[in-house]
């Protein structure tokens, strides 16, 4: 009886399994397979079927915490039945209610950064200022360089953070404009009517 569970406990994927596991919950942010291989000193080819492995233990509807490719890497996060008790446990600041301005500011960022503050507030008709502090403090935007004008304003880019919060795989996985709109709509477009229609 005892001789399966050597066998199983001396498997190498397994034996990796447990170490991508490892990396994954000590990970202050998703981590690539890359990193991952470079970290468990293995073959990247190897890490990608512990992956599998761990993706199959750690799935929705069968464990509390589910294994995801989010921000470019993977990372663990709450399974969908049991967040709703996570959130009462830790109130995140990151998701807790973010307004309307700052939602607006971060489809701005999103889609059409990196973004200077001026753009931001000429695009959304009002001032951008204590949303961008707000955001930059929560960690969902960062500074991205600096203009090419004169004044050389400081450009704002979303973050790893972000597509992990909003469980975007990559920014290319966010919504088409044309999706949501039905037809091809130049966002900025869009946002520059709303602005020419806001009194100053």
């Amino acid at each position: 009886m005892d001789r399966p569970l050597r066998l199983i406990t001396s498997n190498p994927v397994d034996r990796l399994a447990r170490t991508v596991e490892a990396l994954l919950v000590v990970a202050s942010q998703p981590l690539s397979v890359e990193e991952l291989a470079a970290a468990a000193d293995d073959d990247s080819e190897r890490v990608e079927t512990a992956l599998g492995l761990l993706r199959e233990r750690y799935r929705e509807g069968r464990s509390g915490i589910v294994v995801e490719h989010v921000a470019g890497g993977w990372a663990f996060r709450a399974a969908r039945e049991a967040a709703e008790s996570c959130g009462r446990l830790f109130e995140r600041p990151v998701e807790r209610g973010l307004s309307a301005a700052a939602l607006e500011t971060l489809a701005v960022v999103a889609y059409l950064g990196p973004c200077t503050r001026p753009e931001i507030a000429r695009l959304r008709g009002v001032a951008a200022d204590s949303v961008v502090a707000g955001l930059l403090e929560r960690g969902l935007i960062a500074e991205a360089g600096r203009g090419h004008d004169a004044g050389g304003a400081v450009r704002y880019r979303v973050t790893p953070l972000f597509e992990r919060v909003f469980g975007l795989e990559s920014l290319s996985a966010l919504p088409r404009l044309d999706d949501l709109d039905g037809g091809e709509v130049d966002l900025r477009a869009r946002l520059e009517a709303v602005a020419e229609r806001r009194p100053a």
